[in-house]
């Protein structure tokens, strides 16, 4: 194997499982379920440019900005899991019966940030950058980006195939994932 191809495969596998775009899909399909196909195009691209951008920013200036702040990539993991708690919580209480408006920001938070840049994306851009080198780090993210803007794509073939009951019952499953999932940030972000 050339060795740019494995430098690049170095620096693809750890975004890829950083951003996870099947898990993506999952919480897009599930906290999107009442919403119009125009809309979920919208929140799916504002999503992708979100991410992408938050991704961009700390390629290139992660280090300086965490140095600059007096923070640490375990902060950045506690505050990046707290958030993503209470949006999750907040959806595991509310009341079936009176299904919550989504917000027109959805796409920026949680989808954009923390879930496609969050901590884990953050941490390997600025290591990948350091290691391998800003333009495979790209390419890399480039990459993972695209695979992110089809599952997005992609998610309403599964959601017709799971219909209404099976969406209400994904979005709860989902919450509890990401409840999970922030916890999972704050004890990595405390243990560091």
């Amino acid at each position: 194997m050339p060795v740019l191809a494995e430098k690049f495969l170095q620096a693809f596998i750890p975004l890829f499982v950083a951003i996870d775009p099947i898990g993506l899909a999952a919480i897009f399909l599930g906290l999107g379920r009442d919403v119009s196909q125009a809309q979920r195009q919208h929140i799916a691209r504002q999503a992708t440019l979100t991410g992408g951008a938050v991704a961009l920013i700390f390629l290139f200036l992660g280090a300086y900005i965490f140095a600059a702040l007096g923070i640490s990539v375990s902060d950045f993991q506690i505050a990046g899991g707290l958030i993503l708690f209470i949006l999750a919580a907040r959806d595991l209480v509310q009341s079936a019966a009176e299904p919550e408006k989504m917000p027109p920001d959805f796409g920026v938070v949680p989808l954009g940030m923390p879930l496609i840049a969050g901590p884990a994306l953050i941490t390997t851009l600025i290591l990948l950058a350091q290691t391998l080198g800003v333009t495979i780090a790209l390419a890399a993210l480039v990459a993972n980006l695209v695979l992110v803007v089809l599952a997005f794509a992609f998610s309403d073939k599964l959601g017709q195939l799971i219909g209404a009951t099976g969406m209400r019952a994904i979005s709860k499953i989902v919450s509890m994932l990401l409840a999970a999932i922030a916890v999972n940030m704050i004890r990595q972000g405390l243990a560091a």
